[in-house]
């Protein structure tokens, strides 16, 4: 199983970024696909800030991006993004993307098996 992430960058508060993540090697409609971030400093969070299921659409955010990010799933490229609006400097962290073979309805880390190189998101005042 590979993700390769994309789309981090600089930005600063009150823009957009979004994030990509291209899976390979698994049955793409069979997994959910979870966000995590680790902030400087931080080890990484273990709940994630949004997942998507492949299986059924389902998706959970986290509270402190509900009404910001948004997650959807390009199933013909097996990519998952992660559409983050009017972000703010406490979301700076580098992002990871996930891969789970299960759904929680928490999206806790220990579901996922297969992880992302990691991209660095960072917003500056």
């Amino acid at each position: 199983v590979q993700l390769v992430e994309s789309g981090g960058g600089l930005v600063q508060p009150g823009e957009s970024l979004t994030l990509s993540c291209a899976a390979s090697g698994l049955i793409f409609d069979d997994y959910t696909i979870g966000w995590f971030r680790q902030a400087p400093g931080l080890e990484r969070e273990r709940v994630g800030v949004s997942c998507i299921s492949n299986v059924d659409g389902r998706t959970r955010y986290a509270d402190s991006v509900k009404g910001r990010f948004a997650v959807s799933s390009d199933h013909a490229k097996n990519t998952v993004y992660l559409e983050m609006k009017n972000l703010e400097p406490d979301d700076t962290a580098v992002y990871y993307c996930g891969a789970a073979a299960v759904w929680g309805s928490r999206c806790p880390s220990t579901y996922f098996a297969w992880w992302g190189q990691g991209n660095q998101v960072t917003v500056y005042s």
